[in-house]
């Protein structure tokens, strides 16, 4: 029996990574799109003091913008949204395949042949310019820098 719900659990596991929960309320969580669409009837059309239009223009003005912006959307949306949605599905999944299966394989693998090269450079540079800089050192250990003002 404990089988049997361990099965059926995997079953709901593996299935619930496919299918999220979705929150209609909140669509956008992490707040992409926080000031770019954010655009209302004030931030397009403004009237400056002393150049008023008449308050039903300006009432039926702001109501077929608000209204016009909200449907359009939705229209487009509508229609362009699954087929767009199905284009960057496949574009993510293509630089997801392209990374896990071509870039971060390629990358570790020069990481490994380059740890070679690096060990054989360290090795030259303390055989060979380890004692010249030592040497150098020595040399001009003695030198004094006296600073005279003169007048």
């Amino acid at each position: 029996m404990t089988e049997e719900r361990t099965g059926l659990e995997e079953r709901i596991i593996i299935k619930d990574q496919h299918t999220k929960e979705i929150d209609l309320v909140n669509r956008d969580p992490k707040h992409i799109n926080e000031d770019v669409v954010k655009v209302d009837f004030e931030d397009v059309i403004a009237e400056p003091v002393g150049t008023y239009s008449f308050d039903g223009v300006w009432k039926t003005s702001y109501t077929t913008f608000t209204v016009s912006k909200y449907w359009c959307y939705r229209l487009l949306s509508a229609v362009l949204g699954i087929p767009l949605a199905v284009v960057w599905g496949f574009l993510f999944a293509l630089i997801s395949f392209c990374h896990i299966w071509a870039v971060v394989p390629c990358i570790k693998s020069y990481l490994i042949e380059i740890q070679c090269v690096s060990r054989i450079y360290s090795l030259c540079i303390h055989t060979f310019c380890d004692p010249l800089f030592e040497a150098l050192s020595k040399i001009c250990s003695n030198i004094q820098v006296a600073l005279r003002k003169e007048i």
